[in-house]
């Protein structure tokens, strides 16, 4: 039943006579109480019109759904006291060029948090995806075809799923100024950090040259276990040498360029080998760790020990750079 009103208390009305199941309001925003000053969207309004409709629900055990506004970083429109009312807090994330959607929980009073479900617009709505490794892997471990310089595999964790990401990076003469670090789904101010390690602790003269990381399918990659496979991508791309194919990047960059220990590695390393990959490069303080993983797993030290037992033969000629 669609009830086109935008009077809160003609809903209430409307929600006592029917006696709903579940109520969908769409959006908070657009609701307001007539005895209240403001118009709709406003503090005061958005405040009280969710508290009426919290009641609602505690009184009447009707599930109400709100559907929001989110300001241009990614956060709830209007006043905090609405996330801290609702029992849960659900994002729906996705580009607009794209199949793919992340539903995150944020919040959940009843279940755990940062869980993760990843669903494809199809013709017939939003569908789940059984398997998001493979959807957002560009292609399968088994894929004979030559690995390109630029592209790594990493294990992200998300909530209690570990999903297999393709990162790709692109690295070339700068003929401006200040040279960019254009990122998509990746934290430019840690590739900033990453950036900075390379050159300084690996020694690849990247200030004249222009970066460029893009993870696939739109997805955001924010673990920290995800920095070892995006400064590969960077370096395959300087060097011209690309990630040995089936090969997996786990570790988290630190700023003395060591490798840090990562959340749950035998998850991901299983996740890893389901989809077929043969060899896993992880930190060394874990190494030793691991139990039956299934796959070659290459401790590293560094993140110059990364670059040099991960990275495959020189392909190609490279763009003009500094240094080795």
């Amino acid at each position: 039943m669609v009830f086109c009103e935008t009077d809160l208390e003609r809903v209430l009305a409307a929600a006592a006579d029917l006696a709903p199941e579940v109520v969908v309001a769409d959006s908070i925003q657009t609701l307001a109480r007539p005895d209240l000053e403001g118009g709709p969207g406003s503090v005061t309004q958005i405040r009280e019109c969710g508290l009426a409709l919290l009641h609602l629900a505690k009184g009447r055990r009707t599930t109400v759904l709100l559907v929001g506004h989110v300001t241009k970083e990614g956060a709830v429109a209007g006043p905090r006291v609405l996330e801290h009312m609702v029992d849960a807090v659900l994002y729906l994330e996705g580009e607009r060029y794209q199949h793919y959607r992340i539903l995150r929980a944020a919040k959940n009073r009843f279940g755990s948090t940062h869980e993760l479900g990843v669903f494809e617009m199809t013709e017939h709505g939003l569908e789940e995806v059984p398997n998001p490794s493979e959807a957002f892997l560009a292609r399968p471990a088994g894929d004979l075809r030559r690995a390109e310089p630029g592209a790594a595999v990493v294990a992200s964790l998300e909530g209690s799923r570990p999903l297999l990401v393709e990162v790709q990076a692109l690295v070339s003469t700068s003929f401006y100024g200040t040279p960019q670090r254009v990122t998509s789904g990746f934290d430019p101010r840690r590739l900033a950090v990453l950036i900075a390690v390379l050159e300084r602790r690996v020694g690849l003269k990247l200030g004249r040259h222009v970066v460029f990381v893009s993870v696939t399918a739109g997805l955001s990659l924010e673990e920290p276990g995800t920095d070892l496979g995006v400064a590969l991508a960077v370096a395959s791309s300087f060097r011209s040498r690309p990630v040995a194919h089936g090969t997996l990047a786990v570790g988290e960059v630190s700023l003395s360029g060591e490798l840090r220990r990562v959340a749950r590695l035998e998850e991901r390393l299983r996740e890893a080998r389901r989809l077929g990959f043969a060899r896993a490069g992880v930190p060394a303080a874990q190494a030793r760790e691991v139990k039956e993983a299934g796959l070659e797993v290459i401790p590293l030290g560094t993140l110059r020990d990364a670059a040099e037992q991960l990275l495959g033969a020189k392909s190609g000629r490279t763009a003009e750079r500094i240094g080795p």
